[in-house]
């Protein structure tokens, strides 16, 4: 993805406080904190500090999160991630050396749900839940 395919880029070297809306794709390579709300794809990159909650449809990680995400389809996190709080995603691809640490929630229709697609239907029953303390291990 280049980099003229973003909707909007918040390079570093700035602060945010607030709220951020969005329709597209958004990177964010600041500190940030606040709210941030979209049904599209959001990625923090690698000096990205991000404080607060973000509910979007695609989440790719390279910097630090702390607090809570809420993601309708997929989370990426690279071997420099840093996420600490709480994930709901479906689906959760981690790279070697990327930290996870509080609880994570893998429900497949929780994440669209949480988003207002009401075409998702709750399970009684979460496929995982838990509380979880990762590092990845490194062969």
């Amino acid at each position: 993805m280049v980099k003229d395919d973003f909707t909007a880029f918040l390079g570093s070297g700035t602060e945010y406080q607030g709220r951020l809306t969005f329709k597209g794709t958004v990177r964010v390579d600041c500190r940030f904190i606040g709210e941030i709300v979209s049904d599209g794809k959001l990625i923090l990159g690698k000096e990205a500090f991000f404080e607060g909650t973000v509910t979007v449809k695609e989440l790719v990680v390279h910097g630090v999160l702390t607090g809570e995400a809420v993601v309708g389809k997929r989370t990426v996190l690279h071997q420099d991630a840093k996420v600490t709080g709480t994930l709901n995603t479906p689906i959760l691809v981690m790279e070697e050396g990327a930290n996870l640490q509080g609880d994570l929630h893998m429900n497949k229709d929780l994440g669209l749900a949480r988003m207002g697609d009401e075409s998702a239907q709750f399970s009684v029953r979460p496929e995982h839940e838990g509380n979880i303390s990762t590092e990845t291990i490194k062969h």
